[in-house]
């Protein structure tokens, strides 16, 4: 566990570490925002191509084995990150590093699953929501620290000694865990998960970057074709002995149910995330250092409640913490609707820790009262649904979120009465912004009308899965 934490964090943390260095990488590299982005969309494309083959790679190969080559893409990536000294030789880390993170998240998931009982897998699902919600917060704060005294590199070569300890612990310590049933490869079930996800990603990513974007053919092109084969997938997988991800899981409707939810929570997240840095960024002309420092404090307290509600999940179930939750989260997007370039950052520090706790308590007891619900066969398929469906909707969320705050700051130039006054600037982002926390609302609203029929799973030892035998084992 210590070995997937340490990793899991400083994977983590380097990415969005990086995203408060964008600003700093267009002037040092002479690259565009367009071109810069392409560090995110590239690390989330790779994830969204990966993610969903490593439900079959976590029957093929050991815990030990795929650990190790996580840990050794993750080390490679941040190494070439550290040493780059160009766009290109960057965008290749980033890649290579998004190998490693897209085979440790599925790894470390189903590694809880097989290894925690039940009655404790709240709690140990908790410390991974530290991990995952901590390495995110702090990483503004250093990289601020980093940048202002040293260079964007350093958030790499920070991160590298860290890697290989938990490298040096897995293979001393780590003990192979899962069931290798070795399924068979299938080609075009690879292409089209590849081409689905890919494309969906893709699209999305590449719709955010700009007015307009939405009608470029890229972008129509890239979605249409994401789509039709996420169908043919579907229908694949379906029809085969053998699935590559066995999609006979959403059988289980409370497993359906923390999927949707987890979707809803990292298009909420991811779309907060990007958007309030950015507008005390460019709307409010705080640093980089000082944006992080803002947003510290909800990172710490989310980080600091997920095991507590990890273990109140145990003792309670989901139900008196993800309706709650959804409340507080609909309740401060509602809120920061309404902020403005007059907003204290007392204001802004207390609705991002609101938000925070909300989501601390929505997350974790929602995925993993769904995974709960899988017999043991379903875990590595549940994991890599949970995994893939997380990129895909930070993917979609940061798109959708760019896209409405655009198309807000447009509409109010075009009824401003003097548009070329630099105020009208800060007038116009404020008015984009606020939009923007409008649609997070709007998600979270319809997360919490889904939250009206989660319920707590009764797991027993022996479960019997909702399939035929013949379907358990060939799943």
């Amino acid at each position: 566990m210590v070995s997937l934490l340490i990793s899991g964090f400083i994977g983590l943390f380097s990415e969005t570490a990086l995203n408060v260095a964008l600003t700093d990488l267009m002037q040092l590299l002479d690259i565009s925002a367009a071109t810069v982005q392409w560090l995110t969309t590239g690390y989330l494309l790779t994830l969204g191509i990966l993610v969903p083959v490593s439900g079959m790679l976590l029957q093929w190969f050991t815990t030990r084995q795929l650990f190790v080559a996580s840990l050794s893409f993750s080390i490679l990536g941040t190494l070439v990150a550290a040493l780059a000294g160009s766009f290109e030789m960057l965008l290749a880390a980033r890649v290579i590093q998004a190998i490693g993170t897209g085979l440790l998240l599925p790894l470390m998931f189903n590694t809880i699953l097989v290894i925690f009982p039940v009655e404790k897998r709240g709690a140990a699902m908790g410390i991974i929501g530290l991990v995952i919600m901590f390495a995110p917060a702090i990483g503004p704060t250093f990289a601020g620290l980093l940048i202002e005294n040293l260079s964007w590199h350093w958030i790499f070569w920070l991160s590298l000694p860290f890697l290989v300890i938990a490298l040096a612990c897995g293979i001393l310590y780590m003990q192979n865990v899962s069931t290798i049933t070795k399924p068979k490869f299938d080609i075009a079930s690879i292409l089209f998960s590849s081409l689905g996800f890919g494309g969906i990603v893709f699209g999305f990513s590449s719709a955010g970057e700009g007015e307009g974007a939405w009608g470029s053919t890229k972008v129509i092109v890239a979605i249409a074709i994401g789509v039709i084969a996420l169908l043919l997938f579907a229908l694949r997988q379906f029809s085969m002995k053998q699935p590559m991800i066995n999609l006979r899981a959403f059988k289980y409707p409370m497993f359906t149910v923390g999927v949707l939810m987890v979707f809803i929570c990292m298009m909420v997240i991811l779309s907060s995330m990007l958007i309030l840095p950015m507008y005390l960024q460019q709307g409010m002309k705080m640093t980089a250092l000082t944006t992080g420092l803002i947003l510290l404090p909800g990172g710490i307290i989310n980080g600091v409640l997920s095991p507590v509600m990890g273990h109140l999940f145990d003792k309670y179930g989901p139900r008196w913490l993800v309706i709650p939750g959804l409340v507080i989260v609909s309740v401060v997007l509602w809120f920061c609707s309404g902020i403005t370039t007059a907003s204290t950052t007392a204001l802004i520090i207390t609705l991002h820790s609101c938000l925070m706790i909300g989501i601390a308590m929505v997350f974790m007891p929602a995925q993993t009262n769904g995974l709960n619900q899988l017999p043991r066969h379903f875990y590595p398929d549940g994991t890599a649904i949970m995994n893939t469906l997380q990129q895909v909707a930070g993917a979609i969320g940061t798109a959708l979120a760019v896209s409405i705050m655009t198309a807000g700051q447009v509409k109010f130039m075009k009824s401003a009465a003097n548009p070329a006054d630099p105020a009208m600037k800060s007038e116009a982002l404020t008015a984009g912004i606020q939009n923007a926390f409008i649609f997070g609302m709007t998600v979270a609203l319809i997360g919490l009308v889904l939250a009206l029929f989660i319920r707590r799973v009764n797991v027993h030892k022996d479960v019997k899965p909702a399939v035929t035998a013949k379907q358990s084992q060939s799943a």
